[in-house]
């Protein structure tokens, strides 16, 4: 029998994934439509390209919090029932994939959403918090020397399934599986951003560069 916990957790995973942060703090604060505007995502990325540092700055954070926040609602259904760590680790692994599915297709918003990464993040965070930080450190690294957002994710990325495999070695299959994962889907939805930095003609983004006048 299916757990009511787990039915729950379930359904707010895919809630706390689908509220489109960026378009509503863009229409909240500046009237702006993030979708209309840069990649046409409603993510952070677009946030900063569009709106500035300030205001990419906050949607990174709350896209980031719903990641971490949907990851832990596997605490929920321990609640509800004894789990094993592996099974923990593999809810955790579930209601964050189901988070991410719901900021790619948010019922909030039309289901157009942004690229994930930041939520992505977030259950990064939650599962493995040092692999995360590591993570988090080479993204600024490549963002403050190259100021292309979009190559600091796909670093970030790809520093995970990496960082788990070689540096902390971790002794569950599935969430280096879930890293793997995680480059494949990353470049599935930079498709478009790999094609711009080949040609030169993705856009740079400078954290200290005043927004863009509306």
């Amino acid at each position: 029998m299916i757990s009511i916990y787990l039915v729950s957790a379930v359904i707010l995973a895919y809630l706390f994934g689908s509220i489109p942060t960026a378009v509503w703090f863009g229409q909240a604060f500046y009237d702006v439509d993030v979708r209309e505007y840069g990649s046409g995502n409603a993510g952070a990325t677009n946030t900063f390209r569009v709106l500035g540092p300030k205001a990419g700055a906050v949607v990174m954070f709350v896209d980031i919090f719903k990641g971490w926040t949907s990851t832990n609602l596997a605490y929920l259904i321990e609640s509800g029932q004894s789990t094993s760590n592996i099974q923990f680790v593999n809810y955790q692994l579930a209601l964050g994939v189901i988070a991410v599915l719901g900021h790619l297709f948010p019922i909030f918003a039309g289901f157009r959403g942004g690229k994930g990464v930041a939520t992505l993040f977030g259950m990064i965070l939650a599962i493995h918090a040092p692999a995360a930080l590591l993570c988090v450190s080479v993204f600024i690294i490549v963002v403050l020397t190259t100021h292309y957002v979009s190559l600091s994710s796909i670093m970030a990325g790809f520093t995970f399934p990496f960082s788990i495999a070689v540096i902390f070695k971790t002794s569950i299959p599935s969430v280096l599986l879930y890293g793997i994962a995680i480059c494949v889907l990353i470049l599935i939805t930079h498709q478009k951003n790999i094609e711009r930095l080949l040609k030169g003609h993705e856009s740079k983004v400078y954290l200290f560069k005043r927004k863009k006048k509306f």
